[in-house]
């Protein structure tokens, strides 16, 4: 299976603590070792970065560690690949156009039967699973809202049926952003954490470093990350139950 890790924030953030602890897991610490890939969103923009190598050896990955991108969402993905060959293009997070926003995908798990599931706007590029279950989300979305719904619950809700259905096929479990939501969806395994003043110390638990999030913020600092096994030890992680959907906006559980 692969590994999925997000991040919602209220203020510009980087992520290279949190991204420092999953790179291990991508060939080093874990199985894997097919790619790993992250995307930033600044603005109305978003920056992806994506590389079929393990993480752990990436020298692209060791970049995005060592080089503060501050950005309010983020999701990035490491994989085990089990559907399609070890490429760029097999390489999660994937994107679209919805809505003229940037909407970023990635998956952890493996759905039976997906070809049956038609696609209408959107064809994928590469060969995975995955990016089929994309299309086909984005699809529905565009199909059944031509505009955005003027109330952001009506896109969660019709999100959590589509989710729901596909968790009903196999294992689900997603993370899918516009720029603004951080959609996570759990089918067997996520958790998150949101951290908030008062800060403190916190330690990765696949490599040897720690950060006292009370010097690097302020008091009105809000961060949420998300992650298929909890990156920390020292710190209160809540485990998300089968078929539920959590929404981010600013860090915030909404």
């Amino acid at each position: 299976m692969c590994e999925l890790m997000g991040m919602s924030a209220n203020v510009p953030t980087d992520i290279c603590f949190s991204f420092t602890g999953l790179m291990q897991r991508g060939g080093g610490n874990g199985p894997h070792a097919d790619g790993w890939g992250i995307t930033f969103y600044v603005g109305k923009g978003a920056r992806s970065f994506h590389d079929p190598q393990p993480s752990i050896d990436s020298h692209v990955a060791q970049l995005v560690q060592q080089h503060s991108i501050k950005s309010h969402v983020v999701i990035s993905h490491i994989r085990q690949a089990n559907m399609g060959q070890v490429s760029v293009e097999n390489t999660h997070p994937f994107q679209r156009e919805l809505w003229g926003r940037h909407w970023t995908f990635a998956h952890n798990g493996q759905v039976h039967g997906y070809q049956q599931l038609s696609l209408q706007n959107y064809l994928p590029v590469g060969s995975t699973d995955s990016e089929h279950l994309f299309c086909w989300l984005l699809g529905e979305l565009r199909c059944a809202f031509p505009k955005p719904p003027s109330d952001p619950w009506t896109t969660r809700l019709f999100l959590q049926q589509r989710m729901d259905y596909l968790h009903a096929l196999g294992v689900s479990n997603m993370l899918l952003s516009d720029g603004e939501h951080l959609y996570c969806y759990c089918s067997t395994k996520l958790s998150w954490i949101t951290r908030r003043a008062p800060f403190g110390e916190a330690c990765l638990k696949d490599a040897d470093m720690q950060v006292d999030f009370g010097t690097q913020t302020t008091p009105d600092d809000i961060v949420t990350v998300v992650a298929t096994d909890p990156l920390t030890d020292n710190e209160q992680w809540q485990v998300m139950l089968p078929g539920s959907l959590l929404v981010l906006r600013d860090g915030k559980v909404i």
